[in-house]
C-alpha cells in the first residue's frame, strides 16, 4: 500500500458487519459495527448497504477497501473463489476479487485438502486475515493458532504460510445439545460460568470412551445431583472443548498457541489449554485490522 493511502478494513460476516478506518501506519482512526450480516442483505443490495454505511469513508482520496468474511461467499456480495493452501500474503493478494479495480476487493478465504485418507476439503472465510494479523502482532511467522467459535478452527502456519487447518463444529454442537436435545431439560443456560465444572468436563473428555457416551452423563450427573443445573452447562462446554483438544498434538517447541476470538471464548480455551499444560496467548478484534492492513501492504 502506497504511503499516505488510507485503508477501509471490513469484516462482513454471516450475522454482523464491522469496519475500521486505518491510517497509513495501520492505526485505527474510527470503527463501526452493525447487525447487518450477509443474511440480512437482500440479493443485489450489498453495494447499496455498503455505500450507506461506509460511503463517507470511501470519499477519501485514493481510499482502498478490503472486505473479508462471508461477503465473498456464494450467498454474499459476489463469490470470491477460495485460495488453496499452502498460502500466505502473496497468494491471498493474487486471489483478491476486485469489485472496483484498485479500490474495493473481496478477500478470498482459504481452502485446504485434509490429510485424511479421503483428503476431506476444509474452508475458511475471514479467519485467514485474523491469522495473519495475529502473527504480525506477535512477531511470529510460525505457530499453531486456534479460532474458537461456532465452527472452531485449528491452524498450522509455517514460515508465514498456512499449511493445514481443521474445522470443529464445537460451538454448534453445544447449541444443539443445550437447546434442542434431552440435555436441555436438565441444564440451566442462565447460570454463571463454573470453571470447576468446566475443568471436570475437560478431564472427562480425555478419558477412554466415546464422546457420545460422555454426553449422556450431562443428564445423569444432574439426575443424581452430582452437579447442579447451573454447573451442567459449563460441564458440557468443557466436555465438547475437551473433545476438540483431545485430537490435537501441540509441540512444546513451537511456542505458545495463539487464540483469536472473543474474551468469553478465549477464556475457556485458555483455562482448558493451561489445564492440559499447553502455553497460549490471546488476541481479539485487533487481529482482523492488523491482518487486512498487512495484506494491503503486501498487495
Amino acid at each position: 500500500m502506497s504511503p499516505g493511502k488510507p485503508l477501509i478494513a471490513i469484516d462482513w460476516g454471516t450475522t454482523s458487519l464491522r469496519g475500521a478506518r486505518l491510517d497509513a501506519s495501520g492505526q485505527v482512526q474510527e470503527s463501526r459495527a452493525f447487525a447487518r450480516g450477509i443474511l440480512s442483505v437482500p440479493p443485489g443490495q450489498f453495494e447499496a448497504v455498503f455505500n450507506a454505511l461506509f460511503g463517507d469513508w470511501m470519499q477519501a482520496a485514493n481510499a482502498l477497501c478490503l472486505i473479508s468474511g462471508m461477503a465473498g461467499s456464494r450467498q454474499g456480495w459476489q463469490e470470491a473463489p477460495y485460495c488453496p493452501c499452502p498460502a500466505g500474503f502473496a497468494e491471498l493478494g493474487q486471489h483478491l476479487l476486485w469489485l472496483q479495480p484498485g479500490r474495493i476487493a473481496l478477500v478470498p478465504g482459504l481452502s485446504c485438502m485434509g490429510a485424511d485418507a479421503l483428503h476431506t476439503p476444509d474452508v475458511m472465510r475471514g479467519e485467514e486475515v485474523q491469522i495473519f494479523g495475529a502473527l504480525q502482532l506477535a512477531g511470529r511467522d510460525s505457530a499453531t493458532l486456534v479460532l474458537p467459535g461456532t465452527h472452531s478452527k485449528w491452524v498450522q502456519v509455517q514460515d508465514g504460510r498456512v499449511t493445514q487447518f481443521q474445522t470443529f463444529m464445537t460451538g454448534e454442537v453445544f447449541a444443539l445439545m443445550s437447546q434442542h436435545s434431552i440435555l436441555s431439560k436438565t441444564l440451566d443456560l442462565n447460570g454463571a460460568f463454573d470453571d470447576t465444572a468446566f475443568l471436570q468436563g475437560i478431564d472427562q473428555s480425555q478419558q477412554p470412551g466415546s464422546v457420545l457416551h460422555h454426553l449422556f452423563a450431562v443428564r445423569t450427573l444432574g439426575l443424581f445431583e452430582r452437579l447442579s443445573a447451573a454447573a451442567l452447562s459449563s460441564y458440557l462446554s468443557g466436555l465438547l472443548i475437551g473433545e476438540e483438544l483431545r485430537t490435537q498434538t501441540v509441540s512444546a517447541d513451537a511456542g505458545p498457541v495463539i487464540l483469536i476470538g472473543s474474551d468469553a471464548l478465549t477464556l475457556r480455551y485458555t483455562l482448558a489449554l493451561h489445564h492440559l499444560n499447553i502455553a497460549c496467548q490471546s488476541r481479539g478484534a485487533e487481529a482482523t485490522w492488523a491482518g487486512l492492513f498487512a495484506l494491503a501492504c503486501a498487495c
